[in-house]
C-alpha cells in the first residue's frame, strides 16, 4: 500500500460518501482476464536495473549523497508497495504506462534510492495487486488471488535475478507494504530452508507490514546494525496510539537496529527525506518500540503524511507512507554498514 498525498486527495474526496467502495473491483477475480505477465528478460519488465538511467538512481537534492552501484559489492532486489488502486480490475497491467510513472518518481525513488550506496538496484515491475485487496469486506479470496498472482510475478523476476544478475554476490531483500507481503514470502521460498543462499543474505528489510514473531523457522530478527543474515522491520506510528493491524510483530527501531523498547532521541535519526525528495531534515524523529509498532512523535517539517483512508479511521495515526522516509539516512547507512560486515565475515 502507499499512495502519495495528492493522490490520497482525490480518493478521500471521491469515497466520502461510499468508503472504499469506491476502488472495490466491480467483478469476482475470476472474471477479469488477468493482464499479459511480464517478460523479466525485457528491460522494460524493470522499474530498476543497475545498468540504465532510472529513479533508483536519484539522491535527495541538497544533500552529500551518492549514487554508487557502480561500485557496490552487493545487490538489493526491492519490492515496491502498492501504486495501483483503481478498480478497473484486481491487478495492475505492466502496460499502464501512467501507472508506472507514478511508481518511478514516487516510490522507486523515495524508497530504492536508499540503498543505491550499498547495492545495485535490481526493481521489478509486476501485476501488483489494487489496494482495496487489503480491505476486502466479505468472505471471499479475491483480494487474496490478486496477491498471489502478484507473488507470482515477483518469485519470477527473483528466479530471473538469481540466473542471469547475481553472478554469486551478496543479496539484500528489501520491501514496503505489499511489497514487503512478497519480500516476506520470498524469504521463506528462497532462504529460510536453503543454507547456500541463505549465506548470501545481507540483510532483509520487510517495512511497512506485519512480520510475525514466528515467521520463520530459521531466519531470525537483526539485533544489532551489523548483523548479517536477519530481517528487521517496523511500522511506524504516533506515539503513545494503538494500531491493530500490526501490533504485536516484529519491530527493530531503525535508529538503533536493536529490539529493545528503550526511546532513541531523535539525535540518532540521521536524516528524513520527506516526499518532494529535496532536503534532508536531520533529528527528524525519535523512536520507540511498543507492542510491536514503532511510535514517533510526529515530524515538524512538512512531507511525513499520515495514512489517511475514508471509513479506516484505526489507520489514521498511521506513518505509513513514510516508513522509509523518516529514516531514510539510517537506512541508507545501515545498508552500506551490513554490506561491509558481510563481506568481513566472508573472507
Amino acid at each position: 500500500m502507499h499512495i502519495r498525498p495528492v493522490l490520497l486527495s482525490a480518493v478521500v474526496l471521491l469515497g466520502l460518501g461510499s468508503c472504499l467502495k469506491v476502488i472495490k473491483p466491480s467483478k469476482d477475480f475470476g472474471q477479469y482476464e488477468n493482464p499479459i505477465a511480464p517478460d523479466y528478460a525485457q528491460e522494460a519488465s524493470w522499474a530498476a536495473l543497475p545498468t540504465r538511467r532510472d529513479s533508483a538512481d536519484a539522491v535527495p537534492r541538497n544533500t552529500p549523497f551518492k549514487d554508487r552501484q557502480a561500485t557496490a559489492a552487493a545487490d538489493v532486489f526491492y519490492v515496491h508497495p502498492t501504486t495501483y488502486y483503481w478498480r478497473k480490475q484486481w491487478n495492475a497491467s505492466l502496460a499502464n504506462d501512467r501507472l508506472n510513472q507514478f511508481t518511478d518518481d514516487d516510490v522507486i525513488r523515495n524508497q530504492a534510492s536508499a540503498f543505491n550506496a550499498a547495492a545495485r538496484v535490481y526493481a521489478p515491475r509486476y501485476r501488483q495487486a489494487t489496494l482495496y485487496s487489503f480491505f476486502v469486506d466479505d468472505q471471499s479470496t479475491n483480494g487474496q488471488k490478486a496477491l498471489d498472482l502478484a507473488y507470482s510475478d515477483v518469485k519470477l523476476a527473483f528466479q530471473y535475478y538469481l540466473a542471469n544478475y547475481n553472478q554469486g554476490r551478496p543479496i539484500i531483500i528489501a520491501g514496503h507494504s505489499q511489497g514487503t507481503v512478497h519480500a516476506t514470502r520470498l524469504l521463506h521460498e528462497f532462504f529460510d530452508t536453503d543454507p547456500q543462499l541463505r549465506r548470501k543474505l545481507v540483510a532483509a528489510y520487510l517495512i511497512g507490514f506485519k512480520v510475525k514473531t514466528d515467521e520463520y523457522q530459521t531466519l531470525r530478527p537483526c539485533a544489532d546494525s551489523t548483523q548479517t543474515g536477519c530481517y528487521v522491520a517496523w511500522n511506524t506510528v504516533a506515539w503513545g496510539n494503538a494500531y491493530p493491524p500490526f501490533e504485536n510483530g516484529v519491530a527493530v527501531n531503525p535508529l538503533t537496529w536493536t529490539l529493545d523498547t528503550l526511546a532513541a532521541p531523535a539525535r540518532l535519526n540521521l536524516g528524513g527525506v520527506g516526499q518532494d525528495f529535496n532536503r534532508l531534515d536531520v533529528g527528524v524523529v525519535d523512536a520507540k518500540i511498543h507492542q510491536g509498532l514503532l511510535w514517533v512523535h510526529p515530524a515538524k517539517p512538512l512531507g511525513y503524511p499520515r495514512f489517511l483512508l475514508p471509513g479506516q479511521p484505526q489507520l489514521w495515526h498511521s506513518f505509513h507512507i513514510s516508513d522509509y522516509g523518516l529514516f531514510y539516512a539510517n537506512i541508507r547507512q545501515n545498508a552500506v554498514a551490513r554490506v561491509r560486515a558481510w563481506q568481513e565475515r566472508a573472507k
